[in-house]
């Protein structure tokens, strides 16, 4: 026998039930929607500031010496002897700069270095740059596998380990005391790792871009040129300033090979300002020592925007 609707239990008179939740009001959505905006914006900005502070210390620790070598140039001879020397010159001259080109034949040594470093970079990189796009290409090939293990294992030896059968080879040549044998010692030393940063750089070069230039009707020949080429640019750009910079400021190989006083380079040069019982001349070392700092400077603010520019320029149909 089913109950009646009388007999089942149910609201107490007067009681109206559970009232609904209240909706919560539009300002406080719109505050609580952009309070959760914000909170990943203020921890990327923050994550943002500290990266910049701590590439800013970075930078002025970098800084650090050439800022302290620019002060030490321009300090007469008194500041240099200071117990407290200061950043800023109190009475900058020129006196360090002058006795450093009447001492020692700077614009010699200068222009030694500058003919070494440029013939290495320019063999280093005609030489390397197919040698890495095979290697890129063909990577999983015995040879580039052979050439990847020649790279590694060449950048273990130190100097000392290979300075004296270096010698006694340029010696049968006859190559000893020229910037000939010079030029070969550092392309031979520069190589491996400047093949090892161009195959980097050919291996992001696509393949889908060589292919469609094929299908194009361009030859081989016309798609290394046209196609790759540009591509490779700043990675050859790269590879040049550092085996510029390699050999300008390379000194065992040089002072080992290079015995006549004509053909020396400008690091040798610079210990010339250091006497026999290790007192160094600081105020013309340090002009000194600017001076062979500058080409490398230089040259790197010149072609700085090839290497961060255009790296897809040769993607471009024309």
């Amino acid at each position: 026998m089913s109950p009646r609707p009388s007999d089942m239990p149910g609201p107490a008179p007067g009681h109206r039930g559970p009232s609904p939740s209240p909706s919560p009001r539009p300002s406080a959505v719109r505050h609580h929607r952009t309070a959760v905006r914000r909170g990943p914006t203020a921890t990327r900005r923050a994550a943002r500031t500290g990266q910049y502070l701590a590439l800013l210390g970075y930078l002025v620790f970098l800084a650090f010496p050439l800022l302290w070598l620019v002060s030490t140039a321009f300090k007469p001879p008194r500041e240099l002897a200071s117990l407290h020397p200061g950043w800023i010159p109190d009475h900058p001259t020129l006196d360090n700069f002058r006795q450093a080109f009447d001492e020692q034949p700077l614009l010699r040594s200068a222009g030694n270095s500058l003919i070494a470093s440029l013939a290495a970079a320019a063999i280093t990189v005609v030489i390397a740059t197919p040698m890495a796009y095979v290697m890129a290409r063909h990577h999983r090939s015995a040879l580039s596998r052979a050439a990847t293990g020649w790279i590694v294992v060449s950048q273990a030896f130190p100097f000392v380990l290979v300075i004296i059968p270096l010698f006694l080879v340029l010696k049968e040549v006859r190559l000893i005391d020229s910037l000939s044998g010079l030029i070969m010692v550092y392309v031979v030393w520069s190589l491996p790792f400047a093949l090892w940063m161009l195959a980097g750089y050919a291996r992001a070069v696509p393949r889908e871009l060589e292919e469609a230039a094929a299908v194009d009707g361009a030859g081989r020949l016309r798609v290394l040129v046209s196609v790759t080429m540009p591509l490779l640019t700043p990675g050859i750009v790269a590879t040049a300033l550092f085996a510029f910079i390699t050999a300008w400021n390379e000194f065992f190989f040089a002072l080992v090979l290079l015995k006549s006083p004509r053909k020396q380079t400008m690091p040798i040069i610079l210990t010339h300002f250091i006497g026999t019982e290790g007192v160094a001349d600081l105020g013309p070392l340090a002009a000194a020592s600017l001076l062979a700092t500058l080409p490398s400077l230089v040259l790197f603010a010149l072609i700085q925007r090839r290497i961060t520019s255009g790296t897809l320029a040769g993607a471009v149909k024309h």
